[in-house]
């Protein structure tokens, strides 16, 4: 494996998280939570922007992963779950609870795959890797959005 590759996958794999023996998935989601607040100390126009620069570099960096473990969605790739937390806080000010609550409501729809995370998981490399999480992301958004603008949760 060359040294690019190695750097790919270690990428990929959410800087080896993502070989967690026990959901890897959640584990690596765990370094979505400090990029989002990260990505929430800029510009507001600036926050979408990098959501769309993550998306689009997480497609060959997911495909690449999938790649080098041999299979079309392996577990250990969760540069998808990492990603998505742009996504999932765009102006959502992060504190313990939207944190925590935001968290969750990613996890139960990446998991679940309610319509239409399930169907874009079916697109082709790391477009779907990429396009099923970010939509998970999205739905998690709009629960958050909703239950912060009924009782204000930040």
């Amino acid at each position: 494996m060359s040294r690019s590759d190695r750097a790919l996958l270690f990428l990929a794999t959410g800087l080896g998280l993502g070989y967690s023996p026990l959901a890897p998935g959640t584990v690596g989601s765990l370094l979505g939570l400090p990029l989002a607040w990260g990505i929430g100390q800029l510009p507001g126009w600036g926050q979408p922007v990098v959501a769309a620069c993550l998306f689009l570099a997480g497609v060959p960096v997911c495909a690449a992963g999938a790649r080098l473990l041999h299979s079309k969605d392996p577990g250990a790739v969760v540069f998808d779950e990492i990603a998505s937390f742009s996504v999932l806080f765009l102006g959502v000010k992060i504190n313990l609870l939207t944190g925590g609550l935001g968290f969750l409501l990613f996890r139960l729809f990446d998991v679940v795959k309610p319509w239409p995370v399930g169907r874009l998981e079916k697109l082709p490399g790391g477009w779907g890797i990429m396009a099923d999480d970010f939509a998970a992301a999205l739905l998690a958004w709009i629960v958050l959005r909703f239950i912060d603008w009924h009782w204000s949760l930040g």
